[in-house]
């Protein structure tokens, strides 16, 4: 049964399920964020209005995460691929994410590619990249239906 603690970031679950996958018995804990530290940082190399660039530890990568799943509903992620280094200790995953912009209606498919660094069983360090062009053009679409 899942955790009802993370019941808020439901329209987020393919992600972190597909993440949860990915990193299969190389971290701790049941769901992504249990995985996560007060030490880790969450990197992104692209520029999303109103998402950090780094973000540091637990409690704010969870915030983030709340502003995330207040704007975009995932319905599925797939494509995953899986690439285990340094005896596991980095893990590359690419997959892909499919949904809604919540706002608009509009439909959200991107591409990404994240390099997660992994210490005692827990995400230490996760630089993410991403088809920026299809989150720009999802985030400034007009709504279904709308005219110009």
């Amino acid at each position: 049964m899942p955790n009802p603690r993370y019941a808020a970031y439901k329209p987020a679950a393919p992600y972190f399920d597909l993440v949860r996958r990915a990193l299969g018995n190389l971290v701790d804990g049941e769901h992504f964020f249990d995985a996560v530290t007060d030490e880790t940082i969450y990197e992104v190399l692209y520029d999303v209005p109103g998402w950090p660039r780094v973000i540091k530890g637990r409690l704010d990568l969870m915030a983030a995460f709340r502003g995330y799943v207040g704007a975009i509903r995932l319905q599925s992620a797939d494509k995953l691929v899986v690439h285990r280094t340094d005896e596991g200790a980095v893990v590359v995953i690419e997959y892909e994410v499919h949904g809604t912009i919540l706002a608009t209606g509009v439909e959200y498919d991107n591409r990404f590619c994240s390099i997660v660094r992994i210490e005692n069983r827990k995400i230490l360090h996760w630089r993410d990249y991403m088809d920026s062009l299809a989150a720009w053009n999802a985030l400034t679409a007009l709504a279904q239906g709308a005219t110009p």
